[in-house]
């Protein structure tokens, strides 16, 4: 197996990182993309695109509009060159076998008729779909009932004691007859076949159980031919999901607010490019706005340009909480003069207005204020470089909140005026979403003095991606703080007109509780990771003998560390709460990151000790596999596929991690029952391709999720 780069993460230099985030104090959220946005481990290898792609200059550097004018873009990796990587993306899966060598593969089996396909099944890439095609054409004449309402009525279970598919007699919708009738009328009228067992009728259930002789031989085969491309269907093909996640805001440390959308991100970018979707991965950098004002104050009064070359990121958070400091102090002071007075506070103090004309003049182009912003930006996006660089994420799109053009946003206010969706009030420019959703209330699109909003900027923002990618789908992976947010701009977008504003979603979800620095307030990523690194190195070093096996043990601590804190983060439904427990979350027992790790480093030894070669396990002979463990775990493997797509409907990645934990569970149970060392040849070969199968699905799954699998430990 590869690992990522020593470089990026020898202890020396992850140790250098965490000491730019020392002395941080809370500070209120910057912006609606601080509350939410974390990686996946899949490198720079962007799929080619399907459109015209942007030229750049080979000398000049790409640029950004501001104001209406340009300035120089800090330099990003340019999308349509291959650059080498820790990992490697989960890219098209390759062409699954043709219909006529799986009817060929059927009949060496000992099954000579044709498989009869349905027109939305595959299976030459999931094997459960071969019996979903044969049961459906059993059942449709048997039932009485089309084709096109068995096949999707078989579904396939998350428990194996209640079959390998299922079938809920009521939805195939047979008015006037008692469905658990129905169950056991259909159940004695099935015939018998090479593929399934007599179905069994319970209640208003019809349970299949698969035979094992011809599972066997279809899945470990299909596992050991397709390797890292067994799972995803290609379903996505021709078609492009742009995928915004992360976004955290410049000038301020990636910390762990941004935990979340940056793994679930990562994770659904993984997801849909494995299925064949063309995927662009966006940052939005939260790099606009009234807080550049306030730094810029800030600046102006405590910055240090020995301090900003040193450490710049902490300088410039310092200087963020120092002046914010200020302004709070300054309003409480103004609120409490009206108080006294018996007025309506009417100014939020001297500091304040400062930084809103600082602003100001960045909205209308001044040298002096834009060059202060781009090298905050460009010294900032640097240090989110590194840290996403550490976590095996890459971007095909660094784009920001700066980067939508004054002329979007002008053309958006124009339609939303002339199409009546905006009105004045105050001097201000709102939508009254009253008349389409009483509770989306009203929103500002403009203020006063003409300067922007977050919501203005995300209206221009969509038209622009969409001009750019022309995208079949696009999501925002962001906080559920900001549902109404979303619900704002999905709506505006709707109401003008766009026939794209349905292919919008928002993926949401809550908060991280219960986490601790050892190092103040604030708890930032690369502490937590540290932590959770040397956590694992503590626990790892208790094996001596194990330990020095281990070529690189500090960067496999760093490996484990992280799959430990993404999988407490993945391990619950995303839309709700968990407390962040570091005990809990490294410890090997019960369902963590470590003991994934575990259980495929487990695998990986087995794999070692036996000395089998690859290409002889799929001459191994399956019908050795008589055990009860074995035909489980065989079970439980030909599954992985319907898991994905499963996935694509619910976009959980727990779906994915709690399939992986009930598969190590049958593997845990099986290693003293299915011995591979010590047995006789032909049958420690069918074993070996048995625990060869279920590493490989581990390992796929694992990547998906956005983890490197880990061979020794």
């Amino acid at each position: 197996m590869s690992y990522p780069p020593p470089s990026l993460l020898k202890t020396n230099f992850l140790r250098r990182v965490s000491r730019c985030l020392n002395k941080q104090k809370a500070i209120p959220p910057l912006s609606p993309r601080s509350l939410g946005r974390l990686p996946s481990p899949f490198a720079p290898h962007p799929a080619p695109p399907r459109r015209t792609p942007p030229i750049f200059h080979p000398t000049a550097p790409p640029s950004i509009a501001i104001a209406g004018q340009r300035f120089p873009q800090i330099p990003t990796r340019n999308r349509h060159m291959a650059t080498a990587s820790a990992t490697t993306r989960i890219g098209g899966i390759p062409p699954a076998p043709s219909i006529e060598s799986l009817n060929e593969q059927l009949n060496n089996f000992g099954i000579s008729e044709p498989l009869a396909l349905f027109p939305d099944s595959n299976p030459t890439a999931n094997p459960v779909d071969v019996y979903r095609c044969y049961i459906s054409h059993v059942l449709a004449p048997i039932t009485g009932v089309d084709i096109g309402l068995v096949y999707p009525a078989l579904e396939w279970t998350q428990n194996l004691e209640k079959g390998d598919l299922i079938l809920a007699v009521p939805r195939l919708r047979i008015p006037g007859k008692n469905p658990a009738e129905l169950a056991r009328e259909w159940a004695e009228k099935f015939p018998k076949n090479p593929y399934v067992r007599p179905p069994t009728a319970t209640g208003t259930f019809l349970r299949f159980y698969f035979k094992k002789d011809v599972l066997s031989k279809l899945v470990l085969t299909s596992i050991l031919s397709r390797k890292s491309a067994y799972g995803p269907i290609d379903t996505g093909k021709g078609k492009r999901v742009v995928v915004e996640f992360s976004s955290p805001n410049i000038a301020k440390p990636f910390h762990a607010g941004h935990l979340r959308s940056t793994i679930i991100g990562g994770f659904l970018s993984n997801l849909y490019e494995s299925c064949g979707w063309d995927v662009v991965r966006m940052n939005y950098l939260g790099d606009w706005g009234k807080q550049f004002g306030i730094l810029g104050v800030g600046y102006k009064r405590f910055g240090s340009e020995e301090k900003l070359l040193e450490d710049p990121v902490n300088h410039l958070f310092e200087v963020y909480v120092a002046i914010n400091k200020i302004v709070e102090q300054e309003k409480e002071a103004e609120k409490a003069k009206a108080a006294e007075k018996g007025q309506k506070q009417i100014s939020n103090g001297p500091s304040d207005q400062e930084a809103h004309e600082f602003f100001f003049k960045m909205e209308n182009g001044s040298e002096e204020c834009i060059a202060m912003w781009k090298r905050f930006r460009e010294l900032s996006i640097e240090k989110y470089k590194a840290t996403y660089s550490r976590l095996n994420i890459s971007y095909d799109d660094y784009s920001g909140e700066s980067q939508v053009s004054k002329e979007s946003m002008e053309r958006a206010g124009k339609m939303m005026r002339e199409m009546g969706i905006s009105s004045e009030s105050d001097g201000a420019i709102v939508v009254d979403f009253k008349p389409h959703a009483k509770k989306l209330g009203k929103a500002v699109v403009q203020k006063k003095d003409g300067t922007t909003l977050y919501l203005t900027r995300d209206i221009g923002a969509a038209m622009e991606r969409y001009e750019k990618y022309k995208f079949d789908k696009m999501i925002y992976v962001v906080a559920c703080q900001q549902d109404l947010h979303l619900q704002q701009l999905f709506m505006i977008l709707k109401l003008l007109k766009l026939d794209w504003a349905d292919r919008l979603s928002h993926v949401n979800f809550g908060m991280v509780l219960g986490m601790s620095s050892r190092r103040g307030t604030v708890v930032f990523l690369d502490d937590i990771l540290a932590d959770a690194r040397d956590k694992m190195h503590e626990v790892m070093r208790k094996n001596e003998e194990k330990y020095k096996q281990v070529e690189d043990p500090e960067m496999v601590a760093d490996v484990i560390g992280r799959t430990a804190v993404m999988i407490q983060d993945m391990s619950g439904k995303r839309i709700n709460n968990y407390t962040f427990d570091m005990a809990r979350m490294t410890s090997f027992e019960g369902d963590t990151g470590p003991y994934l790790q575990y259980a495929h480093s487990r695998l990986s030894s087995i794999q070692r000790k036996a000395g089998i070669p690859t290409e002889e396990l799929l001459k191994a002979d399956f019908s050795l596999l008589t055990e009860d463990h074995a035909t489980n775990l065989v079970r439980c493997l030909a599954q992985y596929p319907d898991v994905l797509q499963n996935t694509l409907k619910t976009l959980e990645p727990t779906t994915v991690v709690t399939y992986l934990f009930k598969m190590t569970h049958l593997l845990s149970s099986s290693y003293d029952v299915l011995r591979v060392l010590g047995e006789e040849p032909k049958l420690s070969a069918a074993r070996m391709a048995l625990y060869e199968s279920a590493r490989q699905v581990l390992n796929n799954g694992m990547r998906l999720l956005g983890l490197t699998p880990v061979d020794r430990m």
